[in-house]
């Protein structure tokens, strides 16, 4: 039988004690920011360099130089090599915002003994590591709703102390209502239990700007498989809500197929405004869905 548990208010937000005057990285932050880091450091390579022409200092390639160019894009050094003039680009290096929102809400302390963590620390962990991983590639990265967009290389570290001072996040299950600019991109990491006409109006609200969005949803194996059988008590830990279930065994069928039929209205919400939908369960590594992501916010990138 899967035994579960839930984390209290205080479990779901990076520790204020650990964050504040202490000297090294350890001391300075929890157990998961030294696991986003981690994570963050198999990124790299997915992120390092934008691979397109654009205006910057780095040297990219070499390409032949086009009648009606200007003269003075000419590299007469390489161009004296060879019997062709060749034009010397420079990677494309303009920086964008990245805006990451992270769903810290009563339903989020949920975890199974079936999981590697509980919900809301995975989820910390995946956008904490994500910031650095942008950080790190040149872009800026800032809290919807929260904290403006920053290209600092503590942004883990900021990130965790803008959090730990958001009570208020404690209680919303929602992405706010956030002013976000066009070609911006937006992740939004939760488990979006929420009812799909909410879920519906949240998504468009931050869509109506033309931004990019990508959605990851968070689910612990027990939502997944229900393995429970015999008399059962469900809370909803949000609403207070509680329902007893006199065979669980039997009422598991349905309940997989209302969750099935959730999620499949929730990939039809972002579908219609060309954003992504990826499902990421607590008992697989939060390198799977990072990497994931971050593929998805380059192919965006190179659609546009």
């Amino acid at each position: 039988m899967a035994t579960t548990r839930v984390l209290e208010p205080a479990a779901r937000t990076p520790g204020r004690r650990e964050t504040e005057g202490a000297l090294t990285l350890a001391e300075r932050m929890p157990r998961l920011i030294l696991e986003a880091r981690r994570v963050a450091a198999t990124l790299a390579h997915g992120l390092h360099g934008r691979r397109r022409a654009g205006p910057g200092e780095s040297f990219w390639q070499f390409r032949p130089f086009v009648a009606g160019e200007a003269a003075g894009r000419i590299d007469w050094r390489r161009s004296a090599r060879d019997d062709r003039l060749y034009v010397r680009e420079r990677e494309w290096e303009a920086a964008h915002n990245v805006w990451i929102w992270i769903d810290r809400s009563a339903s989020m302390g949920f975890v199974s003994h079936l999981a590697g963590a509980s919900k809301v620390e995975r989820a910390l962990v995946l956008g904490l590591a994500l910031a650095d991983a942008f950080v790190g590639a040149g872009e800026r990265v800032g809290l919807l709703g929260l904290s403006r967009p920053r290209a600092a290389r503590t942004i883990v570290e900021r990130m965790a102390e803008d959090l730990t001072g958001d009570r208020a996040g404690l209680a919303e299950d929602l992405p706010p209502k956030a002013p976000v600019a066009r070609f911006d991109e937006v992740l939004l990491i939760g488990d979006f239990l929420s009812p799909l006409d909410t879920l519906r109006e949240a998504v468009a609200g931050i869509a109506a700007s033309g931004c990019r969005g990508h959605l990851a949803m968070i689910v612990d194996p027990v939502e997944e498989t229900f393995p429970f059988a015999g008399q059962a008590e469900l809370r909803d830990l949000e609403a207070g809500l509680v329902l007893r279930v006199g065979d669980a065994g039997a009422w598991g069928d349905a309940y997989r197929r209302r969750i099935l039929a959730h999620r499949d209205g929730l990939a039809e919400i972002v579908r219609a405004h060309g954003w992504t939908l990826t499902l990421h369960r607590t008992d697989r590594p939060a390198s799977e869905a990072a990497m994931r992501l971050v593929t998805l916010v380059a192919a965006a990138r190179g659609a546009a």
